[in-house]
């Protein structure tokens, strides 16, 4: 996908400027002329996955929905204070001037009309070639309204006739709709993902939707409105049918780095490419630089939470560990500093340890501790007796911290063919319809089938497998199968969602500057109002009939 500055198509006022294209990989052809020929038309098309990539690789829709989302999350914690209004998806304090929400807002409906005007240009039936540009289209349509919906509307299972976002279908300038229903939404969905699946013939890689892309979605679509009989058998569609396959460990430990083009597990991603879209010191601006720093370029303050590294460390060699990069410091001999470390009050307390020979101790606040240990569940629990009794302690390496929070790294947003933070954002990828069927399955009450699926994933990962006998004390098969939802999705923009359509609550018990706010919100259950975005005001202004979110 090439960037090449072209002229104006057409232009629409108020809600929809979105048709006011910027930019489109071709020049110099006539709005009446552009879809004369499938050729012409697949360039447009082309301009309408510039959209969600954004025009500098940081500035578009994928960019602004992953941090609507995985911020939201119980996935990660900042360390400190941001004026980029990310914050407020972090800390879940909305504000309707949100510039990061105006934009997606924004994108969608250009990448949308931009489909729209294809749509509407060509014929189905004509021959396979204008066929699968149609099919593109209504992909990239259904995905961006399932995602606007997810952002701006309430889950599905809490009512079908709550307000979601307006369904634009046409390039007509003077048709402004107002606020769909949540019901009205994913019906359309539904109805262009099946459209997209029946019309596509043609997979030309990841970073391009393909029959096997639309079956991926309508998986999620129908595991969100709790249709698990449907969620499951497109998620058989695509491990049985489609081309791809699970990455081998090895590779799979390296999956950050490998393009879409070489990940044969990847279904569709919105692929960046190095120098075209993130030239010169622009790494600074993208998902991965506010994930780590790597020599010396990106900002490396949001990390991993300590319930995701507790939920990891529950097998010893589980590969997604790869992701994870902690900052060790070092003695004057270049050894690292054997320390333990626990959170008490929400903040982090390390402390060197010392090695008696017979006896591992440390001291804190004079007092000095002996470390004791235990096997639960096949793995070394380390922990001492305190002045409150038990405290349970990770026994590790010191590290380097940014305002008393440990540096984990996250690298999974970043270093692909081995660039700094660049990063092809997934959509889907085989493993998500392993993990939707077995979501699906749990829910149905067919608990081992559930585990099977989990456990192709697990086994992959290197980590321990499940069986009905061997469950973590206390949880059930749909618990290990949420909690490995987290594990293998982590950071790729499913858990805000995936909490809040299962009626669960976000629980963000655990350190980190959202609980340093006036009005902080360490619980946050479905049912709160904070978890869905409010409509950008400047939309409201243009358009006064549309209802603001309460």
């Amino acid at each position: 996908m090439k960037k090449i500055i072209y002229t104006i198509l057409f232009s629409m006022p108020m809600v929809f400027t979105s048709c006011d294209l910027d930019r489109s990989p071709f020049t110099e052809i006539s709005a009446d002329d552009l879809f004369n020929d499938p050729g012409a038309a697949q360039s447009a098309t082309l301009g309408n996955y510039l959209f969600l990539k954004g025009d500098k690789g940081y500035d578009g829709w994928i960019d602004d929905l992953h941090r609507m989302s995985e911020y939201s999350s119980d996935n990660v914690m900042i360390s400190g204070g941001t004026t980029d209004d990310l914050y407020f998806f972090y800390n879940y304090q909305r504000n309707p001037n949100n510039y990061r929400a105006e934009r997606f807002w924004s994108n969608s409906y250009k990448a949308v009309v931009g489909a729209n005007r294809v749509i509407e240009s060509l014929t189905e039936g004509n021959s396979d070639a204008e066929d699968q540009v149609i099919g593109e289209n209504y992909y990239i349509r259904a995905l961006v309204y399932f995602q606007m919906g997810n952002i701006f509307g309430r889950p599905y299972n809490q009512g079908t006739s709550n307000l979601s976002v307006p369904l634009k279908l046409t390039s007509d300038i003077n048709e402004l709709p107002d606020r769909n229903t949540v019901g009205e939404v994913y019906n359309q969905v539904i109805s262009d993902l099946l459209k997209a699946e029946a019309l596509m013939n043609e997979n030309k890689g990841a970073s391009f939707a393909s029959k096997g892309a639309a079956q991926a979605l309508l998986s999620r679509v129908y595991l969100y409105m709790e249709d698990n009989t449907k969620a499951i058998e497109y998620a058989d569609k695509v491990i049985n049918e489609g081309p791809y396959v699970l990455l081998s460990p090895e590779r799979f430990a390296v999956m950050n780095t490998l393009p879409p083009a070489e990940n044969e597990e990847a279904i569709f991603s919105v692929t960046l490419t190095k120098d075209i879209d993130i030239p010169g010191n622009e790494d600074w601006w993208t998902i991965g630089s506010f994930y780590a720093t790597i020599d010396g370029v990106g900002w490396g303050e949001m990390y991993p939470s300590q319930p995701y590294l507790e939920l990891l460390n529950q097998s010893e060699n589980d590969l997604r560990g790869s992701f994870i990069d902690p900052q060790y410091l070092v003695d004057e001999n270049g050894d690292k500093i054997p320390a333990v470390y626990w959170v008490e009050d929400n903040a982090y307390k390390f402390r060197h340890t010392t090695d008696n020979g017979s006896t591992i101790t440390f001291e804190d606040e004079g007092t000095t501790y002996t470390l004791m240990s235990e096997e639960v569940n096949g793995r070394t629990q380390y922990y001492f007796n305190g002045p409150s009794g038990r405290q349970d302690v990770t026994f590790d390496y010191d590290m380097d911290k940014r305002n008393g929070y440990p540096k984990f790294f996250i690298l999974k947003a970043s270093q692909q063919e081995n660039d700094l933070h660049l990063w092809s954002p997934t959509v889907s990828r085989l493993a998500e319809m392993y993990l939707n069927k077995a979501e699906a399955l749990a829910k149905q009450g067919a608990d081992q089938l559930a585990l099977d699926n989990i456990n192709i994933l697990r086994a992959r990962a290197k980590a321990d497998e499940y069986t009905l006998t061997n469950l973590p004390e206390g949880k059930t098969v749909f618990d290990v199968v949420m909690e490995e939802r987290q594990l293998e999705l982590a950071f790729e923009g499913h858990r805000k969602f995936d909490v809040y359509r299962n009626g669960l609550t976000m629980d963000r018990r655990y350190p980190g500057t959202h609980l340093n706010n006036s009005n902080p919100y360490p619980q946050i259950p479905a049912t709160d109002k904070v978890i869905i975005e409010l409509i950008p005001e400047q939309q409201i202004l243009i358009q006064p009939s549309l209802e603001q979110n309460p």
